[in-house]
C-alpha cells in the first residue's frame, strides 16, 4: 500500500457541479448580495494588494489571460479566455478557473471553477458599483446583449440596487427568449424589446453586454439622454469596444484599474490625458461619485484580480462544513521534507 498523504497535502477543489449545488444552497440572490460585500470589503483595502494588469495571450480569435493579486496574506490568481467565436461552436465564450494559496507557506488553499463563479462576480461588481453612482431610486435597467452573463447581472441589480423591470435586446432574437425565459419567476417584470432603442424606454440604468471581438458601436451618442448609468462590460481586451467615443466624453468615467482600462476598456478611445476616477477612491469616500441628477456616469469595467480574490476568498469560507467540494492529492508531503525522492521510492512498495 503506498503512503497515504497527510491532510495538509489535500486542496479543497470546487467542481462545477459543487458550485451549481453551493449557490443553490445559499440561493443566487444571497450569493450575489454576499459576493457584493466581499469585493467592496477588499476595494476599501486598495493599497494592501499587488495590483497589475493581467498577463494577456491574445490571438486573433480570442485571448487567454492570468490575473494574480495578493493582499500580503493570500494570494489568489484566475486563468480565463475569451473567445467570441466559441459560441458557433456550441462553446462557452468564456471558461475560467482559479487558485488560492497562503503567502506564508505557499500552500495552495483552494481550487475552483470560476466559470460561473467570475458570471456571479462580475455581475455583483456591476450592481455594487452602480448602487454608488446609478440614479437614487432607479427600477429599470436595459440589457443590451442577452448572452450568457445577462441572467446574472440583472439578478445582481435586483438584489443589490432595487431594480425591479429589465428592458431586453440582442441581436439574436433567440438570445433575448432564453434571457427572458430564464428569468421567469425571478420577481422582475421582463420586456423583450426589438431594437437597442426600444430597449432604453424608461430604463435609468443601462447595461452593454455584447461578446464580439471589434470595435462595435451598441450605443450610439444619440441614444444616451441625461441623468442615466451606463455599466458597459462588454469591452474587454484590445480592439474591442461597445460604446460610441462621443458617449465617453459626455459622461463621467469610472474604472476599476487605470493601467488594465486604458488598454482593454471603453477608454481605449481617448486621449490618456482624459479624466477618469478609480471607482475604489469612490467607494472608500475620497472622492465623489454622481454629482448631479443629469449628469451621465459611465462604468468602464473589464475585471479586476481583486474581484476574483474576494470571490474566491468567499467560496472557500463558504464550503466550510459543507459537502461541496472534494479533497485533491495535490501537493507532494514527504515525512522528510528533504525526502521527495524517498517518497517517490517508497510508494512503489
Amino acid at each position: 500500500m503506498p503512503p497515504l498523504p497527510s491532510e495538509l497535502a489535500y486542496v479543497p477543489f470546487v467542481s462545477v457541479e459543487h458550485m451549481m449545488a453551493l449557490v443553490h444552497h445559499i440561493g443566487i440572490e444571497t450569493v450575489l448580495i454576499d459576493l457584493a460585500a466581499e469585493i467592496e470589503a477588499d476595494f476599501k483595502r486598495w493599497d494592501l494588494f499587488d495590483k497589475t494588469p493581467r498577463v494577456a495571450s491574445h490571438s486573433d480569435v480570442g485571448v487567454i489571460e492570468l490575473m494574480p493579486t495578493s493582499d500580503g496574506e493570500m494570494y489568489g490568481f484566475k486563468y480565463v479566455n475569451g473567445h467570441p467565436k466559441n459560441t458557433k461552436e456550441g462553446l462557452q465564450t468564456v471558461t475560467a478557473f482559479g487558485l488560492l494559496a497562503e503567502v506564508n507557506s505557499g500552500y495552495p488553499k483552494l481550487l475552483s471553477e470560476m466559470t460561473v463563479l467570475t458570471a456571479l462576480r462580475t455581475a455583483a461588481t456591476s450592481a455594487m458599483v452602480a448602487k454608488h453612482l446609478a440614479p437614487k431610486g432607479a427600477t429599470t435597467m436595459a440589457m443590451i446583449g442577452n448572452g450568457a452573463q445577462s441572467e446574472f447581472q440583472c439578478l445582481a441589480f435586483k438584489a443589490i440596487c432595487g431594480i425591479d423591470t429589465v428592458r431586453l435586446f440582442d441581436v439574436d432574437s433567440a438570445a433575448t427568449r432564453k434571457c427572458a425565459r430564464n428569468l421567469q419567476g425571478s420577481g422582475l417584470t421582463v420586456v423583450p424589446c426589438k431594437t437597442g432603442e426600444e430597449s432604453m424606454e424608461g430604463a435609468q440604468i443601462i447595461t452593454t453586454c455584447t461578446a464580439d471581438k471589434q470595435y462595435a458601436t451598441i450605443l450610439t451618442d444619440n441614444m444616451i439622454g441625461e441623468g442615466v448609468h451606463i455599466n458597459a462590460i462588454g469591452g474587454d481586451c484590445p480592439g474591442k469596444t461597445e460604446l460610441h467615443r462621443d458617449i465617453l466624453l459626455r459622461s463621467n468615467i469610472f474604472v476599476e484599474y487605470p493601467e488594465q482600462t486604458w488598454v482593454e476598456g471603453e477608454i481605449q478611445q481617448l486621449e490618456k490625458d482624459h479624466p477618469i476616477t478609480e471607482i475604489w477612491q469612490v467607494i472608500t469616500g475620497q472622492t465623489e461619485g454622481r454629482r448631479t441628477d443629469k449628469e451621465i456616469t459611465l462604468f468602464d469595467s473589464v475585471g479586476f484580480a481583486i474581484e476574483d480574490f474576494s470571490a474566491l476568498r468567499y467560496i472557500s469560507k463558504a464550503i466550510v462544513g459543507t459537502e461541496f467540494f472534494t479533497q485533491l492529492d495535490m501537493l507532494a508531503d514527504p515525512d522528510d521534507p528533504r525526502d521527495l525522492f524517498g517518497m517517490l521510492q517508497r510508494s512503489a512498495s
